[in-house]
């Protein structure tokens, strides 16, 4: 893991926007897939970033509360699948995109919709919707820190009510990096980005998509672990930079 120091600003004061947008269709595509954006938001004075001449002549404090603005240093997106309304919820996940569609084909049944007997066996019987966290994208900046894992934990256990499993298929989001293109640097990478969320309780089930029950004990006392560690992290950021 890199040197705290390294950071662009204190991890203590990220932070999370979650949204659904209603759009109001009366479809049953609408009925069976949510899709939640989650805007991961860095709390800075902008006296941090630049002298501001248009701050008031009082505003002398870094920690000034009417100045605070949110920077954004990445995002999340996830959907809640009901697979008990609406249509049915493999051919929805298929006209969505291909990453839903391969996550569908692992784990439901095409006549269906529902979960497959194997998947099931998997499961509790806590619920009977699917989530699943699509994708999660830091800055390259906040990268290498576990810091996804510590705000994907949070938007879980936000949406992840009424649902019977948790899905997600770990690998690099962001292809922009000239870093990636030797094969074994990407397989480097993938691997550390999947043992992150394995940390949380995921399991690989099929393929590259990956499995969690919220009845999972691991689960509750992981979130609990990766809070403590933010808290280490930006105490530790504090300690280096003062």
């Amino acid at each position: 893991m890199n040197e705290p120091s390294s950071l662009p600003g204190d991890p203590s004061e990220l932070h999370l926007r979650i949204v659904y947008d209603d759009e109001l269709w009366d479809t049953p595509q609408a009925d069976t897939l949510e899709r939640w954006n989650v805007s991961i938001l860095h709390r800075r004075p902008p006296h941090d970033a630049a002298p501001d001449a248009s701050a008031g002549e009082d505003c002398a404090a870094a920690e000034c509360p009417s100045c605070t603005t949110d920077a954004t240093v990445g995002s999340m997106t996830f959907y809640r699948v009901h697979l008990d309304r609406g249509r049915n919820a493999y051919w929805a996940m298929e006209e969505e995109s291909e990453e839903l569609y391969e996550t569908a084909q692992a784990l439901l049944d095409p006549e269906t919709g529902s979960f497959t007997t194997e998947a099931s066996e998997r499961l509790d019987y806590v619920g009977s919707a699917l989530l699943v966290m699509d994708r999660v994208t830091l800055d390259p900046a906040w990268r290498g820190y576990g810091l996804a894992a510590v705000l994907g934990s949070e938007v879980i256990h936000r949406l992840m009510a009424g649902c019977r499993a948790i899905a997600c298929s770990p690998g690099v989001s962001d292809l922009s990096s000239q870093e990636l293109r030797d094969r074994t640097e990407w397989d480097r990478v993938n691997a550390k980005i999947a043992r992150g969320w394995e940390s949380l309780g995921f399991r690989l089930y099929r393929d590259n998509v990956y499995l969690l029950s919220p009845a999972s004990q691991d689960l509750e006392e992981q979130r609990s672990d990766l809070r403590g560690r933010l808290a280490e992290l930006g105490a530790s950021w504090r300690a280096q930079t003062s």
